[in-house]
């Protein structure tokens, strides 16, 4: 079963982002970096203001040795976010 990143909207997280009693998972969105219980929990980012940081820095791919899955479009990625896009 794979999850879906809350920030960028990455489809393939291998834990849940977060749990309802657990918090958050610890797991980096290889896509967008987020680190669930260490971006938001420990350093105080929102969703919505570390998704447009990485927007603006052009929204590279985070996975560290783990390489693009093949068509990455992360343009395509957020489409899916009922969000408005700033850049």
């Amino acid at each position: 079963m794979s999850y879906i990143c809350p920030v960028c909207n990455y489809p393939n997280l291998q834990e849940r982002p977060r749990g309802e009693t657990t918090g958050g998972s610890y797991e980096i969105c290889p896509s967008c970096g987020f680190q669930f219980g260490v971006t938001d929990e420990d350093l105080g980012f929102t969703y919505e203001v570390w998704r447009q940081d990485w927007i603006t820095k052009g929204m590279p791919w985070n996975g560290i040795g783990i390489e693009s899955p093949d068509g990455w479009n992360p343009d395509e990625q957020l489409k899916g976010l009922a969000i408005v896009v700033k850049r």
